[in-house]
């Protein structure tokens, strides 16, 4: 876990690092231009077979995906056949079941009814639906988070390790507004609840707040990935092209380490900022001031929820919700085999938990699996998921969105099974 924090640190302080030793100048001690040349081809060598190393991976990875999904159904199906029909006679300390056609003899009914719980959860059929719907393309280098604009606007924020902030148009697939203001890796994003403007946190220390203010009157006839296929930025026209901001209304100043997410407290007077240094500073947006600095333990993401719970994801690849009356025990807790990254919860109580693994699985608060997100190179992610958004406002028929360091923004519909 340390060494990946460290990789971490380094993508969000700037993530195109080259050896000393290439960036020197010549001079005596610098390395002889034959040399130069001979280093660049082997490490030229050594990526392509990185690269198809890593093609060869996901492919077989595909398979075993495939194959558990397919034991996972037969499974369900097998043991919903044992398992649906089920008595229970209880006479002092001894009880009996029936279990399909095969008598059993427990010792205590309780016992019973606690190991075909088990059975029950742990073969529970998804019961949600994950389609593809949209792509959006155009970052240069992996995106850290996104998020939803308010109610009414169809746009969605990313915030990217090639230090820009995109707007996009959910309806068109296109970006709009370009944020280029931060001189390190852009690690959060977040729209004002009723204002047009964002609040971005990055590697180079800072907080920005700037103007979020589209121009809807943009072509609307190219799409982000039908601009990539075109040959990128130089084949689009100039009306094409998204508009580019380069200065904040406010930069917010004081932290001593990376920050790596801020965002607006209720009414958007105040913005809270989380930083590598262990500290939150609390802001006053229209000064720019500092009003107070609060120090705590280190968590990955924390989601209030409109039932007076709070969702927290930690570095112990764990997430717990919470019940802000009583913070001593958390009411669920959710285990993983991957680190979590940043979760979100949608109005109707449903857990999006992001994960290194490329997965993204949904949870009810009650901790019970509701679905996961295809993981295959053509519907899922490619490479780590870093942050999901729910979207309260349908557009496309998107309810959903995902990044990761694959490029990519993902946007699904997520909705109850046939079956459910």
């Amino acid at each position: 876990m340390k060494s990946s924090k460290r990789r971490l640190q380094a993508l969000a302080e700037g993530s195109e690092t080259i050896p000393n030793y290439l960036k020197m100048e010549d001079s005596e001690t610098s390395i002889p231009p034959v040399f130069r040349s001979r280093l660049h081809e082997l490490f030229s060598q050594i990526e392509k077979e990185f690269d198809l190393l890593y093609t060869e991976n996901l492919n077989l990875q595909e398979k075993i995906d495939i194959l558990s999904e397919k034991l996972e159904r037969e499974s369900y199906v097998g043991d919903k056949q044992n398992v649906d029909y089920i008595e229970f006679e209880s006479t002092g300390k001894n009880s009996k079941s029936k279990l399909s056609q095969n008598s059993q003899k427990v010792k205590t009914s309780h016992k019973l009814r606690v190991q075909t719980s088990k059975i029950v959860s742990s073969f529970k059929a998804p019961s949600y639906s994950c389609q593809l719907i949209r792509e959006f393309t155009g970052h240069k280098d992996g995106i850290w988070d996104v998020t939803t604009a308010r109610p009414g606007q169809s746009l969605i924020g990313t915030a990217s390790a090639d230090h820009t902030a995109c707007v996009w148009s959910v309806d068109w697939g296109k970006c709009l507004l370009q944020y280029t203001g931060h001189s390190g890796s852009v690690n959060s994003i977040k729209f004002h609840p009723s204002r047009d403007i964002a609040l971005t946190s990055s590697g180079d220390n800072t907080a920005h707040v700037w103007q979020a203010a589209v121009n809807w009157d943009l072509p609307r006839g190219q799409s982000s990935e039908e601009e990539l296929e075109g040959g990128g930025e130089e084949s689009l026209g100039e009306g094409d092209r998204p508009e580019v901001l380069r200065t904040p209304l406010k930069e917010l100043g004081g932290h001593s380490g990376v920050v790596v997410a801020a965002d607006w407290l209720t009414g958007g007077d105040h913005v809270i900022t989380a930083s590598w240094d262990r500290t939150a500073n609390l802001y006053d947006v229209e000064t720019g001031d500092c009003l107070q600095i609060l120090t705590g333990r280190s968590v990955t993401s924390a989601v209030f929820t409109r039932e007076d719970k709070v969702v927290s994801g930690s570095d112990d690849r764990s997430v717990k919700v919470w019940d802000v009356r009583n913070m001593r025990s958390a009411l669920a807790t959710i285990r993983s085999d991957s680190s979590v990254n940043r979760v979100s919860v949608s109005g109707g109580g449903m857990i999006a938990i992001p994960h290194d693994n490329r997965q993204v699985r949904i949870f009810d608060l009650q901790g019970q699996r509701l679905a996961r997100l295809p993981r295959s190179s053509r519907q899922g992610h490619r490479r780590m998921v870093t942050s999901v958004a729910w979207a309260e406002d349908i557009s496309c028929g998107i309810n959903f969105f995902s990044c990761g360091f694959d490029r990519r923004i993902l946007g699904w519909a997520i909705q109850p099974s046939k079956d459910n």
